[in-house]
């Protein structure tokens, strides 16, 4: 059996401690915390076991794999804190998730409280479903080992899979508290490289709300229900038929850029989600380079040292393919 003793960190927020024993069967036992008080239970365990998706636990909840006081839990339970949950993981445990591997890291910059790291388009950030091995999480531990001790392996924010650059890794629980206190102020600037579909005129910004699409649920939306994002932009670049943006993040919602550049009508080029329809001369330069994911690059980072208190900036290059890409669309000016 794996127990989870409830620990509150320094910026306000729960999450569940394993303690782990020689047992052969694996059990999650966990208390609801009292904040959680009215929250479904789905949700309360997203936010508590971040290892498996809402999806999943929703349906080990459907497959009774989930208690809360020695009763099944059932679709859409509202919890009120005090609870005691218990567990039973199919498939894919934590530890295997949260194996150390040899993967490779491109790292900007290290210190004893932070790593910045230049993530590479295709690399997963952190464990999930259908993604269990080969992420950043597990390049992490087996680059520093400290960093088990560290909720997430100290990763405060995350890039999508197929997004390249700049991200900001704690190395301890001081600087982790820290960090993610700088993101809640939006005092942590991160700025993004972004090729969209269309002629954008001047810059501007988008502020409107992003949560889950109401039908399609792999999919976020603008939608009045989700939490506030906002997101500037700024042209750097016009193209025939396309153009080069800087988008700058006031809060970092999933999907933020992509989702808010869509709603203007000026979806990321090869965005496998969110993109339109891009022109035939589009089509063509993509197809020259073999570019096949959204154009989106996390450029710049600047943050607040948690230690010093000393202000530090980052930049990252831009990959060859969209560095090709920009070339290929110079071409057919």
């Amino acid at each position: 059996m794996m127990s989870y003793l409830e620990t509150k960190n320094g910026f306000g927020h729960y999450s569940a401690k394993p303690i782990r024993s020689e047992s052969a069967e694996t059990t999650i036992e966990l208390i609801i915390p009292r904040h959680f008080a009215g929250a479904r239970l789905d949700q309360v365990l997203a936010q508590l076991l971040p290892d498996w998706s809402r999806n999943r636990l929703q349906a080990w909840i459907r497959e009774k794999r989930i208690s809360v006081d020695g009763r099944d839990a059932i679709p859409r339970q509202k919890v009120w804190g005090g609870e005691k949950i218990e567990v039973k993981p199919a498939h894919c445990s934590i530890e295997t998730s949260h194996a150390a591997e040899a993967i490779l890291l491109d790292i900007a910059y290290e210190d004893d409280e932070l790593i910045v790291i230049n993530k590479p388009a295709g690399l997963v950030v952190h464990p999930g479903s259908g993604n269990w091995q080969g992420t950043m999480l597990n390049a992490l531990l087996h680059h520093a080992a400290q960093l088990a001790a560290i909720p997430r392996a100290g990763i405060v924010h995350r890039l999508d899979k197929d997004t390249s650059g700049l991200l900001v890794v704690a190395k301890t629980l001081e600087a982790q508290t820290s960090l993610v206190r700088q993101l809640q102020k939006h005092t942590v600037t991160r700025d993004y490289l972004a090729l969209v579909l269309g002629q954008v005129s001047v810059g501007g910004w988008v502020d409107a709300p992003v949560g889950r699409h109401p039908v399609q649920r792999t999919k976020m939306a603008v939608i009045a229900s989700g939490k506030e994002a906002r997101t500037h932009y700024r042209v750097q670049e016009k193209f025939d038929e396309s153009t080069l943006l800087q988008c700058s993040l006031e809060t970092g919602r999933t999907h933020q850029i992509r989702v808010h550049m869509h709603s203007i009508g000026y979806p990321l080029m090869g965005d496998p989600v969110y993109g339109g329809k891009p022109k035939k001369s589009i089509l063509e330069a993509m197809r020259l380079i073999g570019f096949s994911r959204q154009a989106l690059h996390a450029q710049k980072l600047e943050l607040t040292h948690p230690q010093s208190g000393m202000r530090m900036g980052w930049e990252a290059p831009l990959p060859e393919d969209m560095s090709n890409l920009l070339l290929k669309l110079r071409q057919h000016q």
